[in-house]
């Protein structure tokens, strides 16, 4: 069977988009996605994501594979992505704003124009139960806590953006050795559900850098559900302001954490690379 695909990435986070409209399960495996993000043997990408039929109510569901097969419950950078390739299907009948269904609920992303996306990422989940670690209590907050890895400890914050974030702040995240660490925080066994670690320098209040290892997909260049939960870390700690710029290796986000409604939103670009046929 030939599937098209359209390659897209947001700030240098990269996907493979396939339109998966007349079915409601991935018409590839996990197993197929590995070999397709294989930069060597394959395309080339951080994750595979498919445009399904929406679910209750949504107008679309989006699932995605990582690029070592694991299915991750959202994906900020992957959803603007996602937003941004179906409006370049339905063409001139695109709308402007879309309700996507994911595994961490409804998400609402908005068409800006000029290739970028704005999306609202709903309200930071911050008790140890729903992140899921074992840093506080189940109805506490692991804020500002100790967690001993690579043979040091760290000063952390646990946020869900319904994915699992460890927020650490460092003096230069360029000094940190993040293919030799990042794995040690993801399999730590504070996290049961592995996590998303993000090492965070404060320049201003208004301005982080960020560096980040994904659950799943390791070193990559940007992670918007990451800038989002480091924005919220940033102001549980008082390290930050609750609207900031978060300077990536890819590029920069614009993140903030409405004080009026309590939900975190996220804009930034969506650029589409290529279209092929595997």
């Amino acid at each position: 069977m030939e599937i098209e695909f359209t390659k897209y990435h947001g700030l240098g986070n990269d996907f493979i988009l396939i339109d998966n409209r007349a079915d409601r399960q991935p018409i590839i495996s996990s197993e197929q996605a590995v070999q397709l993000c294989d930069r060597h043997f394959g395309i080339g990408a951080d994750g595979v994501i498919f445009a399904l039929p929406g679910e209750e109510a949504a107008d679309y569901t989006m699932r995605i594979f990582n690029s070592d097969g694991s299915e991750p419950e959202m994906c900020g950078n992957g959803i603007r992505c996602l937003a941004q390739f179906i409006a370049d299907l339905e063409g001139a009948d695109a709308k402007t704003e879309y309700r996507i269904h994911t595994l961490a609920g409804v998400i609402i992303p908005k068409i800006e124009g000029e290739g970028k996306v704005k999306v609202d990422m709903g309200m930071p989940q911050l008790l140890a139960a729903q992140i899921p670690t074992t840093l506080a209590e189940a109805q506490q907050k692991a804020i500002a806590v100790p967690l001993q890895a690579a043979e040091q400890s760290w000063e952390v914050t646990c946020v869900s953006m319904g994915n699992p974030h460890c927020i650490t702040f460092v003096e230069d995240v360029a000094a940190i050795p993040l293919e030799a660490i990042g794995p040690q925080f993801e399999h730590h066994p504070a996290f049961p559900q592995r996590t998303n670690t993000e090492f965070i320098q404060v320049v201003r209040p208004d301005y982080l850098k960020m560096r980040v290892w994904e659950r799943g997909a390791g070193v990559t260049l940007a992670c918007g559900t990451g800038a989002c939960a480091a924005v919220v870390a940033g102001v549980l700690t008082g390290k930050s302001d609750a609207r900031a710029t978060v300077e990536l290796p890819g590029g920069c986000l614009e993140i903030e954490w409405s004080q009026q409604d309590q939900r975190v939103y996220m804009t930034g670009p969506a650029e589409r690379v290529f279209r092929g046929k595997i």
